[in-house]
C-alpha cells in the first residue's frame, strides 16, 4: 500500500498548473494567427492563463478531469479515494464558476477551452478567432 500511494503522490506532484502541453499549444496557436498576449495575470481573479489586456478577454485552459467537464475523460469516477477526488472536482467547478462571474463582473470576456477540444483543430481555430475578433 505504501509504495502505491508514493507512486502515486509522485504522479500528482508532477502535475503542473502552468505552461502545460494544452496551454503550450493554445499560446502557439494564438501566436501564428498574429494576436499578443500576456500570461497568467496574477491581478485578474483565477489567474486566467492568457490574456488580452486591450481586448479585455481572457482564456482559460482547462483540464477535462481536473475541472470536470461532461466528456469521457472528464466523467471517470477516480477507482480510489473516491469521495476526495470528487468533494475536489466540485469544489474546482464552484471556483471556476465564482471566478468567470468575477471576471465578467469586471467587465472581461472569457472563453474556456477544454482538454478535449484541442484535438481538433480547425474547431479550436475557428473558436479563438471568433472569441478574439468579437
Amino acid at each position: 500500500m505504501k509504495e502505491t500511494t508514493d507512486k502515486r503522490s509522485q504522479i500528482m506532484r508532477a502535475v503542473k498548473s502552468k505552461n502545460t502541453a494544452p496551454e503550450l499549444l493554445v499560446r502557439k496557436l494564438i501566436y501564428s494567427l498574429g494576436y499578443r498576449y500576456r500570461l497568467h495575470s496574477a491581478s485578474l481573479p483565477g489567474k486566467p492563463d492568457i490574456i488580452f489586456t486591450n481586448r479585455k478577454k481572457a482564456i482559460f485552459i482547462h483540464g477535462c478531469f481536473w475541472h470536470g467537464h461532461d466528456c469521457k475523460r472528464g466523467d471517470r469516477i477516480p477507482a480510489t479515494n473516491t469521495e476526495y477526488w470528487l468533494q475536489k472536482i466540485e469544489k474546482n467547478k464552484a471556483r471556476d464558476i465564482q471566478t468567470m462571474e468575477k471576471l465578467i463582473h469586471e467587465g472581461w470576456a472569457v472563453l474556456i477551452l477544454w482538454e478535449c477540444e484541442l484535438k481538433k483543430s480547425d474547431l479550436l481555430k475557428n473558436k479563438v478567432i471568433n472569441f478574439l475578433s468579437a
